[in-house]
């Protein structure tokens, strides 16, 4: 029997009374030796719902006397509804935490436990992983890296047969790929703007090999450019071109549109992150797809956006600290980091795990050699309003037509400069 409970609205989690709000955690009195108890455990991975299933059938197959009960929960209401929950004095036991600002937002009040003397391991995982997991004030870790991520174009291999389609090495190419499935009555590419989010993935995707990737990204951090910087409203200005190539209406397409129109092969493309793979996988495996960086002007080497995606993390207030300690130390273990690779086809961020198990995953981490910070998320998402806000708000009235490209990076650069001190002086 499933135990999942998925929570498809924002509004049904606000007539939970308060005492309900309040008893969201585990409601036994003590986890000892040889006591029964039961463990909250959320996610926003509603499409993953099987897939934890199963990791929690493995890991009460070893420790019986501890139940562990899912509740995935639409990821554009997640964070609300989290934090709600947590600052009512309920919620989970052990959650999906995000990484970087929104992680820091949660534990700078309190709610997540912090990790750095209760997991033994953590010194082996990799430095930009646990920059994810880490307090920009207090240098703790507050989360188990459990997932990178990377941003790309995914193609359908069997439409560039069909057509005779080469992968493209320069951005003229990958526009006259998309000219040619046009042409033939194929959406070129499934992406659309509904969703502020996936305008950011847009942005994560083509931007790099335009702005100037690391080069910029450590320019714009220290505050020596802008981002009226030409390279970057130029990078912008590369989102825009894609437009004609879009779907119909794409201001009205959101991302579970976008994701069935590449997965159930209605469009020939799609900038997405790597996170889309397995569920792809899983809901059409006839589906043949591969991925390449978006590229720029000329071929050599291209960059692909990087980030920490994902945290194992703690309720500091959980009833049953020693066994939502020894679950998520489960959660971060090689077995369910090969799960997480043999299965949703994820890159783990868990030392020792066996990247060869699943091809994709390899080329993945292959094109993650030149990689790049994903620009809003990593610096500029510890305090409001978010520079992700800003440019999903600003992308999105880019493409609507409702701004020039100079106007959403002024909208984004005068945003961050309200309290970004390296942008005031």
């Amino acid at each position: 029997m499933m135990k999942n409970k998925v929570i498809a609205a924002l509004a049904a989690f606000f007539l939970l009374t308060p005492l309900a709000l309040t008893a969201m955690g585990s409601n036994e009195k003590g986890s000892g030796s040889g006591e029964k108890v039961t463990l909250e455990f959320w996610t926003w991975r509603t499409e993953d719902v099987e897939f934890y299933e199963k990791v929690i059938q493995a890991f009460e197959k070893k420790h019986p006397n501890i139940t562990v009960k899912q509740t995935a929960i639409k990821n554009t209401e997640y964070n609300t509804i989290v934090s709600a929950s947590l600052q009512g004095g309920g919620g989970p036991d052990v959650f999906m935490g995000r990484a970087y600002g929104g992680l820091q937002t949660l534990a700078d009040s309190g709610y997540l436990l912090a990790l750095d003397n209760l997991i033994p391991n953590l010194k082996d995982y990799s430095e930009p992983a646990k920059q994810g997991a880490r307090s920009i004030k207090d240098g703790k870790i507050y989360g188990l890296p459990a997932l990178s991520q990377a941003i790309f174009c995914y193609y359908n291999k069997a439409i560039y047969k069909k057509l005779g389609l080469k992968v493209p090495t320069t951005w003229n190419e990958f526009i006259s790929n998309l000219e040619v499935c046009k042409k033939n009555g194929i959406t070129p590419l499934a992406n659309g703007s509904k969703d502020g989010w996936t305008v950011e993935t847009l942005l994560g995707g083509v931007g790099p090999n335009f702005y100037g990737a690391n080069d910029f990204f450590n320019a714009v951090v220290a505050g020596k450019t802008t981002f009226e910087d030409p390279r970057f409203v130029d990078a912008v200005k590369k989102i825009g071109a894609l437009r004609p190539y879009m779907p119909e209406l794409f201001t009205g397409v959101g991302y579970t549109d976008i994701q069935g129109a590449f997965m159930n092969e209605m469009a020939a493309h799609m900038i997405g992150g790597s996170y889309e793979a397995g569920t792809f996988k899983a809901n059409n495996p006839s589906l043949d797809f591969d991925a390449f960086p978006v590229p720029g002007t000329t071929a050599g080497k291209q960059y692909v956006t990087f980030y920490a995606d994902m945290n194992w993390a703690v309720n500091a207030g959980t009833a049953h600290k020693e066994a939502a300690l020894t679950f998520l130390q489960f959660l971060g273990s090689p077995e369910v980091g090969n799960m997480l690779i043999s299965d949703l086809k994820m890159i783990s961020s868990t030392p020792g795990v066996d990247t060869s198990l699943d091809p994709f995953v390899g080329k993945v981490i292959t094109m993650m050699k030149n990689s790049t910070s994903y620009i809003f998320l990593v610096p500029f998402r510890y305090e409001q309003p978010t520079g992700s806000a800003l440019w999903q708000a600003a992308g999105q009235g880019y493409l609507a037509g409702t701004l020039t490209a100079e106007q959403a990076c002024k909208n984004v650069q005068t945003g961050i400069a309200t309290y970004y001190k390296p942008f005031q002086q």
